[in-house]
């Protein structure tokens, strides 16, 4: 496991560096440049790049829709695709401003496992999920599918420091600090009140939002949520009760922060936080709750009493072995400019408003 979390370690910083890769998995290997971070050689052209299917729905490949939004879709140019021409092909915010492509086909992917690694290695490196194929640029770095499963194990997870760490809410506090052997996300949780065994923590999961939490965006209601549910544990320490809010690395429900800024471009065009996710070829829910559960663990709770207006995070949770004993609501009013944002959780999501 520690030699499969270091290739995809390595794989990432690769990625992040526009470095081209080698995956390799059932059917075969793909040797891939990213095309957003990908940097420009002379005479570098590839005939074909690897795209996500909701690109491919968008550049009106008929056979692109039975695919998930993230999935890979292999396509062929008429004319050999130079790297700029990749970058523009693979951010949506420049459709307005090039309506028209191609003309394109999709190709049948013989190393699909391979292909499959490559969109997730691309949300998990912040990139946009589109890359050249067979560039004959040397791989930096090689990854297979298997390592992949390997990097993304929770049991990797560990503990890494905890200080005394009086807050706002509640003087009595205690922040633990995560970390995985080759994630450079630390996770950390926050103690609220003495932990008590014999009392189930009130619990929130809380991904992390730099434009939320901490510049006060309108956009969504994440700061708010932050804050009432400090507010709402250290209550519960009134009363002989405690809480533990698990604030998880994991911005944009796991596309990443320059990813979630790309989405925000694209709601300003129309698209719904959905669709705009999924426009840019990313799930609409990619966080790691089997992370969240190891968080739990490690802090020797096994039994919890849920805050949140998404039944699809109680299910995940109850999933991987937390015993999610009451579901706790946690509601804050809209405000206009996060209206649609709420509703979209409402009508598309399945929260609980």
């Amino acid at each position: 496991m520690q030699g499969g979390s270091r290739a995809v370690a390595l794989a990432l910083d690769a990625l992040r560096h526009g470095w081209a890769i080698r995956v390799n998995g059932e059917g075969g290997a793909l040797d891939l440049l990213p095309a957003e971070t990908g940097f420009a050689q002379p005479g570098l052209y590839a005939a074909r790049m690897l795209i996500s299917a909701a690109r491919a729905a968008t550049l009106k490949l008929a056979n692109s829709r039975e695919y998930r939004p993230e999935a890979p879709v292999l396509i062929h140019g008429a004319e050999p695709f130079a790297l700029r021409d990749a970058r523009e092909l693979a951010d949506p915010a420049l459709d307005l401003a090039r309506p028209l492509r191609g003309p394109f086909r999709a190709e049948p992917i013989a190393a699909g496992a391979a292909a499959v690694a490559a969109m997730e290695l691309a949300r998990l490196a912040g990139i946009l999920p589109a890359f050249l194929v067979s560039t004959g640029v040397e791989p930096a770095a090689a990854v297979t599918v298997a390592d992949l499963a390997a990097f993304k194990d929770p049991l990797d997870l560990t503990i890494q420091a905890r200080a005394r760490l009086p807050v706002a809410a509640c003087e009595s506090a205690e922040i633990v600090a995560f970390r995985a052997r080759d994630d450079l996300r630390e996770h950390v949780a926050l103690v609220i009140g003495s932990q008590n065994g014999d009392v189930p923590p009130l619990v929130r999961l809380h991904s992390e939002c730099l434009t939320g939490d901490i510049l006060g965006s309108l956009k969504c209601d994440c700061g708010p949520q932050l804050d009432a549910a400090l507010r709402r544990m250290a209550e519960e320490t009134t009363t002989g009760g405690w809480g533990v809010l698990l604030y998880l690395r994991q911005e944009g429900r796991g596309i990443g922060l320059i990813n979630k800024l790309r989405a925000y471009e694209l709601q300003d065009q129309g698209f719904d936080t959905v669709d705009a996710n999924e426009r840019l070829g990313l799930p609409s829910e990619a966080r790691d709750f089997p992370v969240a559960a190891r968080m739990l663990d490690l802090l020797g709770v096994s039994a919890i009493r849920l805050m949140t207006n998404n039944p699809a995070k109680v299910a995940a949770l109850e999933g991987v072995g937390v015993t999610v004993l009451e579901r706790v609501a946690h509601q804050l009013p809209a405000n206009p400019h996060n209206a649609r944002y709420l509703d979209t959780k409402r009508d598309r999501t399945g929260h609980i408003l």
